[in-house]
C-alpha cells in the first residue's frame, strides 16, 4: 500500500540547498572574521619589512651617535693636551683619532638615513581596506 501525496502541501519541500537565514548570517560573520584576519596578516607581513629597515637605520644612527660623542671627548682630550702641552705631537695623534672617528660616524649616519627612507606605509593593506569599505558600503 503506497501512499501518494497529493494536495496543496505536496510540492513544498524544504531541502538542505535553500539557505536559512541563520545560516546566512553564520557564514556572513565567518566571512567577514576570515577577511579581517586576512587584512592583519597583511598588514603584519608589510610592516615587518618597514620595521626591519626603520630598526636597522635607527641603530646605525645611534652607532654614528655614539661615535659622534667619543669623537667629542676625543677633541677634547686632545685639545686640553695641545693647551697643556703646546706641543702637536700628543694633540696631533689625539686629533687624527679624532678626524677617524669622525668619518667612520659620517659613514653610519649616511647609510642609516638610507635605510630609514625605505621606510613606507602598508600600500596594500590600505588600499585593501578602502576596496572592502567600499564593497561592504554598497551592501
Amino acid at each position: 500500500m503506497a501512499t501518494e501525496d497529493r494536495g496543496p502541501t505536496a510540492s513544498i519541500h524544504t531541502t538542505d540547498d535553500e539557505p536559512t537565514i541563520g545560516r546566512l548570517i553564520a557564514e556572513t560573520t565567518r566571512d567577514l572574521s576570515l577577511l579581517v584576519r586576512n587584512e592583519i596578516e597583511l598588514a603584519k607581513s608589510e610592516l615587518r619589512f618597514s620595521v626591519k629597515a626603520g630598526g636597522m637605520g635607527a641603530a646605525l644612527l645611534g652607532a654614528a651617535a655614539f661615535l659622534a660623542v667619543l669623537g667629542i671627548i676625543m677633541l677634547s682630550i686632545s685639545l686640553a693636551y695641545f693647551l697643556w702641552w703646546l706641543g702637536f705631537h700628543p694633540a696631533l695623534a689625539f686629533l687624527t683619532i679624532f678626524a677617524i672617528y669622525l668619518l667612520f660616524a659620517g659613514i653610519l649616519a649616511f647609510v642609516g638615513l638610507k635605510k630609514l627612507k625605505q621606510v613606507r606605509a602598508p600600500e596594500q593593506t590600505i588600499a585593501a581596506v578602502k576596496s572592502n569599505k567600499q564593497v561592504l558600503q554598497r551592501g
